[in-house]
């Protein structure tokens, strides 16, 4: 079996941007939110604001997903961009072995933010701090004691060309600074399963990685329900940016 890389994010913390970039490159086959799109739209989902009459596809699992990925990697190496909080049940040594691990993390007051912009009534469940940083223990364990690497969003977009060279590094992949850039008008709609990419008009107007101008509601202006999730998300956060790759 090739190589599985495995980039473990958050929702609204410029992961496809990340998977955009990864793309670019030509050598892997990119999968976007594999996991996710099972747990929110497979034959039994598993999303906390589920109602009957959303959308639903036979025959996808998460298992089905699992299947798919492994033949994948019999073929040739596989990325993969997805949220740990899809597939906390899965975890087992066996399960995990089958990655080389990584992590990207964002400050929260930016992805909850985000996510409220998206979907005013986004449950806890959905935002995924704390299964990020239980699955980032275990696998630290499992390495005794040895961390998989952690990418910050904003060193990310503020450095891209030397973090993602240490990305490469750490993950033992060639480093291609031609991935790092791109046209304008990235068609995200083949690849995004959610609502035609509607989550991606950022990227669909960018042509790198670099800095965006936020246009969401700052936490301070955000209603106490979004702050109280801030506050219970952000000690996790902080614990994965103590460990965070410095180019």
């Amino acid at each position: 079996m090739h190589k599985i890389v495995a980039l473990w994010a958050v929702p609204r913390s410029t992961s496809t941007a990340f998977e955009w970039m990864m793309r670019q490159r030509g050598d892997m086959d990119c999968l976007h939110e594999p996991f996710g799109e099972a747990w929110y739209q497979g034959e039994k989902p598993l999303w906390q604001r589920f109602k009957e009459g959303d959308k639903i596809t036979s025959g996808l699992t998460l298992e089905t997903v699992w299947e798919d990925i492994k033949k994948r990697a019999e073929r040739g190496p596989v990325f993969i961009k997805d949220f740990p909080h899809y597939i906390n049940h899965m975890w087992d040594p066996d399960f995990l072995s089958h990655f080389t691990h990584a992590f990207l993390i964002r400050d929260p007051k930016k992805t909850i933010t985000s996510m409220y912009d998206k979907w005013p009534d986004f449950h806890e469940g959905e935002v995924g701090f704390p299964e990020q940083r239980a699955l980032f223990d275990l696998i630290t364990a499992l390495n005794d004691g040895t961390p998989p690497p952690v990418v910050d969003s904003d060193d990310l977009l503020e450095n891209p060309h030397d973090m993602v060279k240490a990305f490469c590094e750490s993950v033992g992949i060639e480093f291609m600074p031609n991935a790092l850039t791109w046209e304008m008008g990235a068609d995200t709609g083949q690849y995004s399963w959610w609502d035609g990419g509607s989550f991606h008009q950022n990227l669909k107007n960018s042509t790198g990685l670099k800095p965006q101008v936020r246009k969401y509601v700052e936490l301070n202006d955000a209603p106490e329900r979004v702050k109280q999730v801030h506050r219970r998300m952000a000690p996790h956060y902080a614990h994965l940016y103590q460990h965070r790759i410095k180019a």
